[in-house]
């Protein structure tokens, strides 16, 4: 019999045996932190359904860089909320449009700072769709190439403003493909894609719709979101994008699809990036506020279980938060 001779609690007598022997580490190099732009001045409104997280307008925006900067936290994810929508979502790829505005103000503040441009249609059109929609008889159909187009437009005005990396997270079939070819005619072959590869049609979406006012004004985005049951496919979405030239693979949300982060980890040698999205976020805040659960306890565990499942990165609302609880370790 192995016990007595084997006793696995002798690493963990004193707290420098449990460092010494720690398998997954997490630290403020792993967070993304998003934040959400909107036109106008003065503006810093925080979201009922996310407490702590705010819509900022360009000029209140330079509180929030330098709390991040200042954590040591060193990339933000961008969302804009425009004061314009159409059906093609044309300010999404407008120079002058509001994500582009934000980007190259944030690289005239903190030019380190690793600026990730969120790259979608949805808060952009007036039909909360990932791409352009034609109605016929039989209904409204998300039509997929045409969309492509405008994605690549998106992504080169994204990359002309000064972002670091293109995050496109629409799930039309070739965006990563029509992406890479438009950065690169417009001489942004160096601008790395961070592709949302697997993205699930999720119910923890809900309050970053009341953030980035992107609710879908009919039906719902099952077309191209991924269904939640099926984790084959998730392998057959990454793989495409590998072959389409992504630099980085994203699954969305992290929490419940640790399985896929893992089966992602296994498969393939690319950065993985696990989005900590908003439901998983707002859960922990409000049973937090009622006392039920230790907040800080909660977060670490969950982001060293992303870390540990195989993420390499992770967008989190709780950035800041986790960032100065790992000072204070």
């Amino acid at each position: 019999m192995s016990y007595p001779l084997v006793r696995h609690r002798r690493l963990r007598n004193s707290a420098g045996l449990r460092n010494m022997v720690r398998e997954t580490s997490i630290g403020v190099n792993d967070f993304i932190m998003p934040i959400f732009v909107m036109e106008g001045e003065g503006i810093k409104e925080e979201m009922a359904s996310m407490p702590g997280v705010y819509h900022w307008s360009l000029d209140t925006m330079e509180q929030e860089l330098a709390e991040i900067v200042g954590l040591g936290i060193q990339s933000v994810l961008i969302f804009g909320v425009p004061e314009h929508k159409d059906a093609i979502g044309s300010s999404a790829f407008e120079d002058n449009g509001i994500v582009q505005r934000a980007i190259r103000k944030i690289k005239t503040l903190y030019p380190e700072l690793v600026v990730v441009a969120d790259t979608c249609l949805c808060q952009f059109t007036d039909h909360g769709h990932c791409g352009v929609v034609h109605t016929s008889e039989c209904g409204a159909d998300i039509v997929n190439d045409e969309s492509l187009q405008l994605l690549a437009k998106t992504a080169v005005s994204q990359a002309r403003a000064g972002a670091d990396i293109i995050a496109p997270s629409n799930m039309m079939d070739g965006f990563v493909a029509a992406i890479r070819q438009g950065l690169d005619e417009a001489g942004f072959e160096n601008t790395p894609i961070m592709s949302y590869s697997v993205k699930f049609s999720s119910a923890y979406y809900g309050p970053f719709r009341e953030a980035a006012h992107s609710t879908p004004q009919f039906g719902d985005r099952k077309t191209y979101q991924m269904d939640p049951a099926n984790a084959r496919e998730a392998l057959r979405e990454a793989q495409t994008d590998v072959e389409e030239g992504a630099d980085f693979l994203m699954v969305k949300p992290a929490l419940a699809y640790l399985d896929v982060v893992r089966m992602l980890r296994d498969r393939y040698d690319l950065p993985i990036v696990a989005y900590n999205v908003s439901a998983e976020y707002s859960m922990v805040k409000a049973a937090a506020m009622q006392g039920w659960i230790d907040e800080r306890a909660i977060v670490l565990e969950t982001l060293i279980g992303m870390k540990r499942a195989g993420a390499d990165l992770i967008i989190t609302y709780h950035a800041k938060d986790a960032a100065r609880w790992l000072q204070e370790k």
